[in-house]
């Protein structure tokens, strides 16, 4: 009866060597920043989850308070979610930007202002004397 708890203490401790191996020889996938910067005025949640220090729930923040109060400025901005401190924010500079919000993106390209034409004073109606014309009904 002993040596069945010996073998088994055996094959749980080479059980659990063999399972500490394993995950030795595969780290935890480790995540790629992204090949550009992202703009946080406009990513979604998926977009901002490329950014290593973004996760679900920090993407959300982010997507609520620009819902919530708009564009983002600076990338600075992003110290005012709870979460995110000035040593965070420093480690995921790097791979965030702003830019025009998404607001300012989808609306109407504005038309410019036609510019007033003076003409040259060649070209002004010469005055005249006549009285202007009158309709008559």
């Amino acid at each position: 009866m002993a040596w069945r708890s010996l073998a088994a203490r055996s094959v749980f401790s080479f059980l659990l060597l063999a399972l500490f191996l394993s995950a030795a020889a595969f780290p935890a996938a480790t995540k790629k920043p992204p090949l550009r910067p992202v703009n946080i005025n406009t990513a979604n949640s998926e977009e901002l989850q490329l950014v290593p220090g973004i996760g679900p729930a920090t993407a959300e923040k982010i997507l609520q308070m620009r819902k919530s109060y708009g564009a983002f400025k600076s990338v600075d901005d992003l110290v005012a979610i709870r979460g995110i401190g000035k040593k965070r924010l420093d480690k995921m500079r790097k791979y965030l930007t702003v830019g025009k919000g998404a607001a300012a993106k989808s609306a109407q390209p504005q038309q410019p202002h036609p510019a007033k034409v003076i003409p040259p004073p060649e070209m002004e109606p010469a005055a005249t004397s006549e009285p202007p014309l009158q309709h008559q009904n």
